[in-house]
């Protein structure tokens, strides 16, 4: 779990500097929801389907991660919410990229601990 902590502080502090580069608020409850869902979709579908576990062909994990992304997109416009920015996109690709990371590590680090002992 060592090697899961550091991605986790890691993706935190680098967190930090891209939302100050871009001067995004991270604690604005819209921005909470956006992030979380990216974080989460890295995590599940990239980290574990496609890169740990193999159940997911990569070309229709992309398909579907830009299909739950867009679905995220037009359901904020709906609702007037300006999330359609190149800062935003960027941080979503960051936040899915740091959710597929620390997918992968932690099922790696479970699982193949598990076997082991």
């Amino acid at each position: 779990m060592k090697l899961l902590s550091i991605v986790i502080i890691a993706g935190i502090i680098l967190l930090y500097f891209v939302d100050s580069a871009f001067k995004l608020n991270t604690f604005d409850p819209e921005m909470l929801i956006h992030s979380g869902l990216r974080f989460f979709i890295g995590f599940l579908i990239l980290g574990i389907g496609v890169f740990y576990a193999h159940k997911i062909r990569l070309k229709f994990a992309v398909c579907l991660v830009l299909a739950l992304a867009l679905g995220d997109d037009i359901w904020d416009y709906t609702r007037h919410v300006n999330s359609f920015s190149f800062e935003v996109m960027l941080h979503s690709m960051y936040m899915m990229a740091w959710g597929s990371l620390a997918g992968y590590v932690l099922m790696r680090r479970w699982l193949d601990g598990r076997r082991v002992e």
